[in-house]
């Protein structure tokens, strides 16, 4: 089971992300951030860093607060690759780098991930753990 979220002072302004990651009684913690950031990279960077620290194909229960980046891998990914990295208005898909990089880590990876939206903020305890850590991403972010 991973918990994932973002957070961001300001918006674009310092942010950070947070992954709790559950498995068999045991518990990993972690959490980074960026000097100048949005919250939709943070939320992207969270998925991506949680992903990225699996280390054998898994099967996941991901908890995120953000549909951006559940509908985004779910369903708007297709269309975004079929039209060459655009959207259905013909625009550029915003932060198409870490779109990338999570469709890289997902086609390598052989993982099988239920992706579950929880509403942020309302007292899911994964999601108030992820949060948490998400918000010392920032805080270590603007230590530096």
């Amino acid at each position: 089971m991973i918990h994932t979220d973002g957070a961001c002072k300001g918006n674009p302004g310092p942010g950070g992300w947070g992954v709790l990651l559950s498995s068999d009684g045991g518990e990993k913690e972690l959490f980074g951030g960026e000097a100048l950031t949005t919250n939709n990279r943070m939320e992207l960077m969270a998925v991506i860093e949680a992903i990225g620290a699996l280390k054998r194909p898994c099967q996941v229960t991901l908890y995120l607060d953000s549909e951006y980046v559940r509908k985004g891998i779910t369903e708007w990914i297709v269309g975004w690759k079929a039209r060459g990295w655009r959207t259905a208005a013909k625009q550029p898909v915003k932060n198409a780098d870490l779109w990338l990089r999570l469709d890289a880590l997902l086609a390598v990876g052989e993982h099988r991930i239920d992706w579950r939206w929880v509403r942020g903020h309302s007292g899911d305890p994964g999601n108030e753990r992820a949060d948490q850590l998400a918000n010392r991403g920032v805080d270590s972010t603007r230590a530096r």
